[in-house]
């Protein structure tokens, strides 16, 4: 099989890192392969007082695809974890990536659920989960959807396991 990318998008706080992991852990457990986990948060400066705007992803969009070529230099595959709200940067990471398959997965969560998650977290400015929320792009189109409002990150990590194993 050859390297595959798994584009996790969805809004501040639904669980992406979480499942990302938890999806990593389990693609080496079932299937002895290597994925690494490259995040939109690796490459922003995060703040309580600080909004993050689609300018400040779309400049930094472009290291976010050189560290998932590179990181596909040395595993069978990576896991992007990322916040999309613009078609601009959709484009960008498809014209970036456009020699490996990628599959897309939609994250979703309900509102109620992402407001708790980001205030609970503390580490970002809040309304940053309502608002990517709401400007996620694309909002339809995906290869799989999930909701980690309803399922553990291990059982929607077995939801794109499989999705990928039919790949």
């Amino acid at each position: 099989m050859e390297k595959q990318i798994i584009l996790l998008n969805g809004s501040s706080s639904s669980g992406k890192s979480t499942l990302a992991k938890a999806l990593k852990s389990l693609i080496y457990n079932e299937s002895n392969k290597i994925y690494e986990v490259v995040s939109i948060d690796d490459f922003l400066k995060m703040s309580l007082n600080e909004t993050i705007y689609e300018d400040d992803v779309f400049e930094i969009s472009n290291d976010l695809c050189k560290k998932v070529l590179e990181s596909l230099e040395s595993s069978d595959g990576v896991i992007i974890d990322h916040v999309i709200t613009s078609e601009r940067i959709f484009k960008q990471l498809k014209e970036n990536l456009y020699s490996y398959p990628v599959l897309t997965v939609h994250i979703t969560c309900p509102l109620n659920i992402l407001k708790r998650r980001e205030l609970e977290r503390g580490d970002r400015c809040l309304g940053s989960a309502e608002s990517s929320n709401e400007y996620l792009y694309p909002k339809d189109g995906y290869d799989l959807t999930v909701d980690t409002g309803e399922k553990t990150p291990s059982e929607n990590a077995l939801l794109i396991y499989d999705e990928l194993s039919n790949l």
